[in-house]
């Protein structure tokens, strides 16, 4: 589709299997957003439709009259290094039909497999006894290990429930109710694909902004220029301070305890974090353990504590990679408030025939930057 970049695409009930060869060049745009947040990632693909094309089948399946599922997997292979950019099912179908003898046009549009979580309500109807909330995740997202769903599950400190005085019950749909415990745990659920293609990781855990770093997003330097936009902005307002309560079991008191904004998941990527607006109270932390309440700030202080945001494009051919949601990328050129290493909080791929750019997101919690180097 793209010289230098080549485009697998898979359709299928249970298993995708990669299409023929003529859907494939049918393709005339693909659009996929891929998010860190509570945000669905989905995709929206476009293909130009003859009458007697195979995509005609496609469109049947797609709209519900045979299949409740039809999975799309999409990847894409940059220099022989294969980037899995979408495992998800077709939630909707337009059809546009040709006039004046060019061909219409058929658009498939989706989200990644939480969409598959949200489809039944298991209010309860499914008991948990003496489960800690990780066990319970586990135990749902074994439902969905014949869609290539890998749990990656990090244990939160909250102790199991007693069965004498609570057995913990289902709550709204699989979706929701996992959410509810990350929240609950101060942590984050998503699904990111791969690593192989038509597989997906379930990840429930905090949100973790320590790891490799991509090459730097340059701009406005010369031949090294590799990042077509890129601006930023600084807004204080966004961050506070919150304060837990942790009960002392002896004086019958509360102690208020602030949480900074620099926790062991989350290190500071701005040297210089700006002083915060407000202090949030968190509610209903005084009940909980001093390390579940602890946690629970932690979880809120990164949340809260990005006062930089940025966003910009890119040419993937002349990058030389592809950005990623969740992970870090380095920036430099922007000047030396906003260099350094920031933190994707989302990314848009955007391929036609002969273009694939992406659009992006970044935070980072304050000015210049914490590292003295950024890989090139």
């Amino acid at each position: 589709m793209i010289k230098g970049i080549d485009i697998t695409l898979m359709v299928g009930p249970g298993v995708p299997i990669p299409v023929p060869r003529i859907v494939v060049d049918a393709i005339q745009s693909v659009s996929v957003e891929e998010n860190s947040g509570a945000v669905q990632s989905g995709f929206d693909i476009t293909f130009a439709l003859e009458k007697d094309s195979p995509l005609n089948t496609l469109f049947l399946l797609a709209g519900g009259g045979a299949l409740p599922i039809l999975r799309v997997a999409l990847v894409a292979t940059i220099g022989g290094q294969a980037h899995s950019l979408i495992n998800g099912v077709v939630t909707k179908t337009d059809l546009s039909p040709g006039a004046g003898g060019e061909p219409g046009t058929l658009s498939v549009k989706g989200k990644d497999l939480t969409a598959t979580m949200a489809a039944v309500d298991f209010s309860g109807l499914i008991p948990y006894p003496a489960m800690p909330p990780f066990a319970r995740v586990n135990l749902i997202l074994a439902k969905y290990a014949w869609l290539g769903v890998i749990p990656q599950v990090i244990p939160s400190l909250e102790s199991p429930p007693l069965p004498t005085e609570k057995i913990p019950r289902h709550q709204d749909t699989d979706l929701d109710y996992i959410r509810m415990l990350a929240d609950e745990a101060g942590y984050t659920f998503f699904m990111k694909p791969g690593p192989a293609p038509a597989t997906s990781i379930a990840y429930w855990g905090p949100e973790i902004r320590i790891g490799s770093v991509a090459p730097a997003l340059t701009i406005d330097s010369g031949f090294a220029t590799n990042c077509e936009a890129l601006s930023f902005s600084f807004n204080k307002e966004e961050v506070e301070i919150p304060v837990v309560y942790i009960h002392n079991a002896l004086t019958k008191a509360p102690i208020p305890i602030p949480i900074p904004s620099s926790v062991p998941f989350s290190p500071p990527l701005g040297l210089v974090p700006p002083l915060p607006p407000k202090i949030t109270r968190l509610r209903g932390t005084a009940r909980l353990n001093p390390a579940e309440a602890l946690v629970r700030g932690f979880a809120r202080a990164a949340q809260k504590g990005d006062a930089i945001r940025g966003s910009g494009t890119i040419d993937v051919l002349r990058y030389g990679s592809v950005l990623r949601a969740r992970g870090l990328v380095g920036v430099r050129g922007s000047g030396q408030a906003f260099d350094g290493v920031h933190y994707i909080d989302s990314v848009s791929h955007q391929i036609e025939r002969g273009s694939y750019k992406q659009s992006f997101t970044l935070k980072r919690s304050g000015l210049l930057p914490a590292r003295a180097s950024v890989p090139a």
